[in-house]
């Protein structure tokens, strides 16, 4: 038994609620309010949304319960879990990979969160419906201005280290329990009121009629899994660290997997609703890009009857949405670290949150460096932290016996036979395609960002192997638990 274990008894969940609200607050966040609508847009609305759903249940939402049980049946973080799977040693570095996968992807999220912050602040400031208002412009003034988003960035780390300071059931699992039912209930509210708009059925009808042509084009797809991937937090190591706070009466393929994604999913289509009625009224095209939420939706708020309210509702949900995934996100290096040194939790969050922030400085200051690290990061980081979760669970841990006597352990929902093929075959076989595919398709569009990108896996993954192995003093499988087992369906 480690220190940090010894030290404390592990803290849970308050309640369901409590966990299930996390978990959606964790996952929803900008990929589906910013995200999500954007690339519907670019990738033919309705066949875009088809691929997604297929993609987001055959793939997401197995690997989701596979990490959620990761983390329930070790009750350890992401380290501690991998130390579980494999012994003390080298192996742990696979973990090492997966907290540093989520370090950086925070590290570029984090000054996200802060262009939400100034805009929902400006919202109650009612500057979006002052005459003249010009939404180009104000966010060129913006994200051309270093202290601004510096200085955003810091407020929303700041707010960060607020809310962990008081821990899981005390700090995420109080916030999120108000925040999450506020966005929900904003999105439709404004959802409603888009489809009272002139040629908002144009919009309905873009982003729910699908395009079959669509279907065939293999970079339909190739989006519709990133998005899957990106809006569910699969790989980053959120649903393993939430699952090690259940209790072992807790049901893992509900919250951990069946909800996430229905809730996931719903919420990605309220922002659709939210935003194409209005988009197709004021006569802007659904394949805006990221304009849609900074740029196109200020100035439709703004020539809105009531526009000043609706512009409250959307900006301080979508702040919401990213907050909470900002502290899911944090929680992941935060809990592996106090389990892994003598730190106290205090410690732990100002030193986790103080070294995201430093590192974040970038992203904040340069909109050209955080695109490289979400394309670094995004495309090569998440699919291999992925693939490490996946292939421990399935291999190591060995699927079937954990479908036996962990997943399915006081659960309402039965997972079958077919869930093991996934893990073991299929997830890992669609990582290794995703990474192959980043690589053909853009190695002729930027040769060094592309190589620089898979050198810098193979750095990380090299790297944290050794680090660990030399942490530790020795490698080998010591204290490597037995794996489950079990028979039957």
């Amino acid at each position: 038994m480690s220190d940090a274990s010894a030290r404390t008894v592990r803290e849970q969940w308050g309640s369901r609620f409590g966990f299930l609200m996390a978990m959606l607050g964790a996952m929803v966040g900008a990929g589906n309010i910013w995200r999500m609508p954007f690339t519907t847009g670019e990738n033919g609305g309705g066949a875009f949304l088809v691929a997604y759903i297929i993609l987001l249940f055959l793939i997401a939402v197995p690997g989701l319960m596979a990490e959620t049980v990761f983390g329930s049946y070790t009750d350890r973080g992401v380290i501690g879990a991998f130390k579980s799977a494999f012994g003390e040693g080298r192996a742990e570095g696979l973990g090492l990979v997966v907290v540093l996968v989520n370090i950086a992807l925070m590290s570029y999220y984090a000054p996200i969160i802060g262009w939400t912050l100034y805009y929902a602040a400006h919202s109650l400031l009612l500057t979006f419906s002052q005459s003249g208002f010009q939404s180009q412009a104000f966010w060129d003034s913006f994200s051309g201005s270093p202290m601004l988003t510096v200085g955003m960035d810091t407020l929303a780390m700041a707010a960060t280290a607020g809310v962990l300071l008081f821990g899981i059931k005390d700090g995420i699992e109080r916030v999120v329990k108000w925040m999450i039912p506020f966005l929900v209930l904003a999105l439709i509210a404004i959802g409603i009121k888009g489809l009272t708009l002139p040629g908002a059925m144009d919009g309905l009808a873009f982003a729910f009629t699908p395009k079959w042509e669509y279907l065939s084009k293999s970079s339909t797809w190739i989006a519709a899994l990133g998005q899957a991937l990106f809006s569910t937090g699969l790989g980053w190591g959120i649903a393993l660290t939430f699952g090690s706070y259940l209790s072992k009466n807790d049901d893992v393929p509900l919250g951990g997997g069946v909800f996430t994604a229905i809730g996931n999913t719903s919420v990605g289509l309220l922002a659709i609703f939210a935003t194409f009625p209005a988009v197709f009224a004021f006569g802007f095209e659904p394949s805006d890009g990221s304009k849609l939420a900074f740029v196109v939706l200020p100035k439709v708020f703004g020539g809105m009857a009531g526009g000043q309210i609706w512009a409250i509702l959307f900006f301080v949900g979508f702040l919401f949405a990213t907050f909470s995934s900002g502290l899911a996100i944090t929680e992941v290096a935060v809990t592996t670290i106090s389990e892994e040194t003598r730190l106290s939790r205090k410690s732990t969050v100002l030193a986790v949150v103080g070294g995201i922030w430093l590192l974040s400085l970038p992203s904040a200051y340069s909109g050209d460096f955080l695109n490289t690290m979400d394309f670094m990061f995004g495309n090569w980081g998440l699919p291999l932290a992925t693939l490490l979760i996946i292939l421990t669970v399935g291999w190591k841990l060995e699927a079937e016996p954990i479908r036996v006597v962990a997943l399915n352990r006081n659960s309402d929902i039965h997972v079958g036979r077919w869930w093991v093929g996934i893990i073991k075959y299929l997830i890992p076989i669609v990582m290794v395609l995703i990474m192959a595919i980043y690589v053909v398709t853009n190695v002729s569009k930027s040769l060094a960002q592309t190589v620089g990108g898979v050198v810098l896996m193979a750095v990380l993954l090299v790297g944290s192997v050794l680090i660990m192995g030399a942490l530790r003093g020795r490698g080998g499988s010591r204290d490597a638990p037995e794996t489950a087992t079990g028979g039957g369906d």
